[in-house]
C-alpha cells in the first residue's frame, strides 16, 4: 500500500553557483569572506564543493539518486569577469555541463542571480545603482542567447527579500550594512523591475519558456495569537518581508512602501510558475524573528514545520494563481538523523494539500558552502569531506532516489528510513 503517491511530482535537488562551485574570485562574496567574523567557521567559497572540476561526478550522482530535475545556476562573474567582456571558455563549460544533463535526461532550471555578481558590478553600488537594472538585463539577454538551446527554464532572481534584508539590515550578506531601509527599499525596487523586465526580455527571446523567481516565504506567526500586539506585528513581518514585494514582480504592481510605480514595469502576469523556497516557521512578538518552545528544529534552530508550505503556498496561489515549484526545500542535519523524515512530512503535505504542486527541489544535493555559515551547516542528500571533497550518499538520499524510482512512499521504505527518526525539540 502506498504512503505518499509521488506520481503527479517531479522531483530533483537545487544548488547555487558560488556555494558549490570554486575557484572564482570574481564575486562580492569572495571579498566578503575574507573580513575576519564574517564567517561562521572563518571559509571562503573559494573551494565550495569543487564542482566546477568535478561536474561530472556531481551529475552522475544527480542520475544515482533518479533525480530528473535540477536547478543550478550560472555564475555571472565568470560570464563577465569584467564589463562587456565575456569569457568564452566559461560559457563552454557551463555549456558542457547543460549538454550533458539534457542527454543524462536531467531538466535544468537555470537562476541568473542567486545572491552573487562580479566584483565590479559591487563596486558600482550593485542593485543601489542607478543602471543596475539596465546592466542586470545586458546579463540576462547574454545569458538566454548562449544558453537557450540547452535551457527553457528560468530563475530570474532567487530571494530578493532574504538578499535585501541580510545584507543591508542584518549585515549577514555583502556589502555588509545593518539598519538601512532607504537601501533595501531602492534594492527591491530594482530587483523587482530587473525580474519585470526579464520576464518579457526572456519571452520575447525564448516564447516557449517557463519564467519565475524562487521567492522565500515563511509563516509569521503570533507567539500569543491572543496578544494583539502580536497579531499586528506578524501580518505587518509578513507584508514587509514577503508580502510586498510578491505584488511587485509577480503582479509588476508597486505597493508604496517600494516606491511610486516605475514607469518601465506595467501591471499584470510576470510568472509562469509560482517558484517557493521554504523553510520555516517565525514566532513573532517583535519586528524580528522568533521562535515557539517545545518545537521541532533542526541543527541551526530553525522550526520544523511542514504543514507552513502549505500554508504559504495556499495563500501565494490564492493571490496568484499557477503552477507551484517548490524551487528549495531542505534541513540542516549534519549526522541525517532526521532528513529522510523531512523530506517525507513536506511531501506528504504537499500531496495532500489539493494545490497544484507540479515540482520539488531539495535543498541541496552535496553539502555546500552555506552562505554566512560556512561549512556548519550541512544540507546535503550527499556528505562532503570538506578536506579531501569526497562525496558519499546518506541514507536520506538513499530513501528520496528509492521513492522516486517506486513512484511513492510505501510501508516499507518508511519504516526502513523514517520510523522512529524523530525531530529534535527546543524545551
Amino acid at each position: 500500500m502506498t504512503h505518499v503517491d509521488l506520481s503527479g511530482l517531479l522531483i530533483g535537488a537545487a544548488t547555487a553557483a558560488v556555494q558549490i562551485e570554486g575557484g572564482d574570485t570574481g564575486n562580492q562574496w569572495h571579498e566578503f569572506a575574507q573580513v575576519p567574523g564574517r564567517i561562521v567557521d572563518g571559509s571562503t567559497p573559494t573551494p565550495a564543493t569543487d564542482h566546477w572540476t568535478r561536474w561530472r561526478e556531481d551529475t552522475d550522482l544527480l542520475a544515482e539518486l533518479n533525480l530528473g530535475i535540477y536547478r543550478l545556476g550560472l555564475e555571472w562573474s565568470r560570464i563577465e569577469p569584467e564589463p562587456g567582456r565575456v569569457d568564452q571558455s566559461a560559457v563552454d563549460r557551463y555549456r558542457e555541463e547543460l549538454t550533458e544533463l539534457g542527454r543524462r535526461g536531467i531538466r535544468p532550471l537555470v537562476t541568473i542571480h542567486h545572491f552573487s555578481h562580479p566584483t565590479w558590478f559591487e563596486d558600482r553600488g550593485g542593485w543601489t545603482a542607478p543602471d543596475a537594472v539596465e546592466t542586470f538585463l545586458a546579463h540576462v539577454e547574454r545569458v538566454v542567447t548562449r544558453f537557450g538551446d540547452l535551457v527553457s527554464e528560468w530563475v530570474t532572481i532567487n530571494e530578493p527579500n532574504v538578499y535585501a534584508s541580510s545584507g543591508f539590515l542584518f549585515g549577514e550578506f555583502p556589502p555588509g550594512h545593518t539598519g538601512g531601509w532607504t537601501e533595501i527599499r531602492r534594492v527591491l525596487n530594482a530587483m523587482a523591475r530587473g525580474h519585470c523586465r526579464a520576464y518579457h526580455l526572456i519571452h520575447d527571446l525564448q516564447p516557449d519558456a517557463k519564467v519565475g523567481i524562487a521567492h522565500h516565504l515563511r509563516v509569521f506567526a503570533p507567539l500569543n495569537g491572543r496578544n494583539p500586539v502580536h497579531r499586528l506585528l506578524a501580518r505587518t513581518n509578513a507584508y514587509l518581508f514577503q508580502e510586498a514585494i510578491t505584488d511587485a514582480m509577480l503582479g509588476g504592481r508597486f505597493p508604496r512602501v517600494l516606491g511610486a510605480q516605475p514607469a518601465d514595469v506595467t501591471p499584470g502576469t510576470h510568472y509562469d510558475y509560482l517558484g517557493i523556497n521554504y523553510y520555516s516557521r517565525s514566532a513573532v512578538s517583535r519586528l524580528a524573528d522568533g521562535r515557539f518552545d517545545g518545537v521541532s528544529v533542526n541543527d541551526l534552530g530553525w522550526e520544523i514545520h511542514p504543514q507552513g508550505l502549505v500554508e504559504v503556498a495556499r495563500w501565494l496561489h490564492g493571490r496568484f494563481p499557477g503552477p507551484i515549484w517548490v524551487t528549495e526545500n531542505g534541513t540542516a542535519d549534519r549526522d541525517d538523523a532526521f532528513r529522510a523524515r523531512f523530506i517525507a512530512d513536506h511531501l506528504t503535505a504537499m500531496v495532500s494539500s489539493g494545490l497544484p504542486f507540479e515540482r520539488y527541489y531539495h535543498w541541496c544535493l552535496v553539502d555546500n558552502w552555506e552562505w554566512a555559515q560556512g561549512y556548519t551547516a550541512r544540507f546535503g542528500l550527499v556528505e562532503l569531506d570538506v578536506d579531501t571533497m569526497e562525496r558519499r550518499v546518506r541514507p536520506s538520499g538513499r530513501f528520496l532516489a528509492r521513492a522516486v524510482a517506486a513512484g511513492g512512499i510505501g510501508d516499507a521504505l518508511y519504516e526502513e528510513f523514517v520510523a522512529g527518526h524523530d525531530y529534535p525539540t527546543t524545551p
